[in-house]
């Protein structure tokens, strides 16, 4: 039996859909080429609801920590690491590659083949502490300007909106993008794009989230709850707009994105689809992506190569993601804001410190 200081506090589940609960787990310690970092702040993702539902497959051994967008302090460094050292703040993608592949070395480590998702292939960020391999290719040193509560939601949703309208996405100053979906994703894709310059419509069923919407950048919004959302984005734009952003991950904003379109737009998918829901059915409609040459692109997180120009948006103030934090909370209220991701929730990104 570890002792008391060789244990810390975490979130744990038992089963895919049993109730989580906080106990002490043994202390992580830093792998060679590894570090561990105490988790100074943890965002609460649809992603991690995912994962507890058992939607992913990368979960494979239970009881599990989830938690997988954090900040943090740097708390040991593993063998071989270079890059940081104990003390540095630092933010990690949700995505780790192994930083030496051939898909790293082009760049790509977030869709590395041997990737490591925090919270996924391991135990992630719900806890005081958190391992993480690789150290040198994944993690980030943060700027003296970006809190920790900020830095949290850097390292999934904002990142990720991020590199789906601006790298994925190619948007341009002048374009039109509508964006389906205004959660944390959702609310970061409105505020890079209409920092790029293009003219942004919101589509959400929340009167909150639109308004939220409306305040970092979005020129027009539509109540999804009120009639046919395609409908809605071409009565403002009847050419269709040149990007959509599912950013939610239905059946529903899939269909709409690509209905929202322009002849030869982009619809960029961000939001998950669970297998179980999605089936053998297609959730784009494939005669109007072939009819209006239409362009069906997937987007996946964003390498910690790219993170540094993203960084620099953020510490001079062009973006600002602080808008976007909501309410703080403890660990011990972590379980129940993880199941509580599976329905309604307030706008704005819910924070744990551990």
């Amino acid at each position: 039996m570890p002792s008391s200081s060789e244990l810390m506090r975490a979130v744990r589940y038992d089963a895919f859909g049993a109730q989580p609960y906080v106990t002490e787990v043994p202390v992580p310690r830093a792998e060679p080429g590894g570090v561990v970092i105490r988790v100074g702040a943890t965002g609460v993702c649809r992603s991690d609801w995912h994962g507890w539902q058992g939607h992913d497959d990368d979960i494979r051994t239970l009881p599990h920590t989830p938690g997988h967008e954090f900040a943090g302090t740097v708390h040991e460094v593993g063998e071989d690491v270079t890059r940081v050292a104990v003390g540095d703040r630092v933010v990690v993608p949700f995505v780790c590659g192994c930083g030496t592949c051939e898909v790293c070395r082009a760049g790509l480590a977030h869709v590395c083949p041997s990737q490591w998702q925090p919270g996924f292939s391991g135990p992630g960020s719900f806890a005081e502490l958190v391992a993480v391999p690789w150290a040198d290719a994944n993690v980030v040193p943060l700027p003296e300007q970006i809190g920790l509560d900020v830095a949290a939601g850097l390292g999934c949703r904002f990142a990720t909106a991020y590199r789906a309208v601006a790298d994925v996405g190619r948007v341009v100053d002048g374009e039109t993008v509508a964006v389906l979906g205004c959660g944390g994703v959702g609310l970061a894709a409105v505020m890079v794009a209409a920092s790029l310059g293009a003219t942004v419509v919101a589509v959400d069923v929340s009167a909150e989230a639109l308004a939220l919407a409306r305040t970092v950048g979005a020129a027009h919004v539509v109540d999804a709850s009120a009639g046919d959302s395609a409908d809605q984005v071409r009565a403002l734009f009847p050419a269709g707009v040149q990007v959509a952003v599912d950013a939610l991950g239905s059946i529903a904003t899939a269909a709409a994105g690509a209905r929202s379109l322009a002849v030869r737009g982009r619809h960029v998918q961000v939001g998950l689809l669970p297998p179980a829901v999605v089936g053998d059915r297609a959730t784009v409609p494939m005669h109007t992506v072939i009819g209006r040459e239409l362009q069906v692109l997937g987007s996946h997180g964003m390498p910690a190569i790219d993170y540094p120009r993203m960084l620099e948006d953020v510490a001079s103030g062009r973006l600002r993601p602080e808008l976007f934090l909501g309410r703080t909370i403890t660990l011990d209220e972590a379980p129940e804001a993880l199941v509580a991701m599976g329905g309604p929730t307030p706008p704005g990104v819910t924070i744990v410190r551990p």
